[in-house]
């Protein structure tokens, strides 16, 4: 489905340096969705993250956490305010520049899975690189070691649909992982498993993380925000609280 975009904003480009730049920078973003009365789901929110980092973004459901996650994945766009990735304004953007941004930087781990249930897992994570334009006998190899780092390489060829939710998890991190993508999105990663599945999950993100994965987890579980280095906490679609303090 093709977005429409805002209208673009001409602010430049921030010039070449010798720093590299935030992974994820947003500045006063907005969005307003239409109708009567219209809907702000977020509210000039102002967030920095560095290579390396894990963030939680924490808060009740309707308080703008997947609106954000959208607007950060370039899913969708924000009303107003600015969205750098890497140092590029997405808003300048091209739509097939921003495909192959999103298929090169950025990685999703959605609470639903969504994943094609009479495929294998094989499949399933090589088409995480299908927008990338690899060839399929690389997409296959590269998802074959996505698999293994995860803990699957014994169920490469299982349909999907006969996993275990956990290992349904694994696969669908595995394909968030499978482009080396600069950012991980993980949205509820253990709302739809049982404790002890949840906990491998995260244990598998953290391992990420150490490896130099940056890693932002979208989440209502408090005990979950509080168990990483960082977190933000939204609501009402504003920002109400940071820890650590920017």
């Amino acid at each position: 489905m093709k977005l429409d975009r805002p209208a673009p904003h001409h602010d430049r480009q921030p010039p070449p340096g010798d720093g590299e730049p935030p992974v994820l920078e947003l500045t006063r973003v907005s969005k307003t969705y239409p109708g009567e009365p219209p809907l702000q789901a977020l509210r000039d929110v102002d967030l920095t993250l560095e290579r390396g980092e894990m963030l939680a973004i924490v808060g009740p459901s309707g308080s703008g956490k997947s609106t954000l996650l959208h607007i950060m994945g370039t899913l969708d766009w924000a009303t107003s305010g600015t969205v750098r990735i890497t140092g590029l304004d997405v808003a300048h953007l091209t739509d097939h520049q921003l495909s192959a941004l999103r298929a090169r930087r950025i990685g999703f781990l959605f609470q639903q899975f969504f994943l094609a249930e009479h495929r294998s897992a094989l499949d399933n994570v090589a088409d995480g690189l299908l927008y990338a334009g690899r060839p399929r006998s690389e997409r296959l190899l590269r998802a074959q070691v996505a698999l293994e780092r995860v803990g699957l390489g014994d169920r490469l060829h299982a349909l999907a649909g006969k996993l275990s939710g956990g290992q349904k998890q694994r696969v669908a991190l595995a394909r968030a992982l499978i482009g080396e993508p600069d950012i991980i999105l993980a949205e509820e990663p253990t709302g739809a498993l049982d404790s002890a599945t949840g906990a491998n999950v995260m244990a598998l993100l953290q391992d990420l993380h150490d490896s130099g994965a940056t890693i932002i987890v979208i989440t209502h579980d408090r005990n979950l925000a509080d168990s990483l280095p960082r977190q933000i906490e939204i609501l009402d679609g504003r920002v109400v609280a940071r820890n650590p303090p920017p």
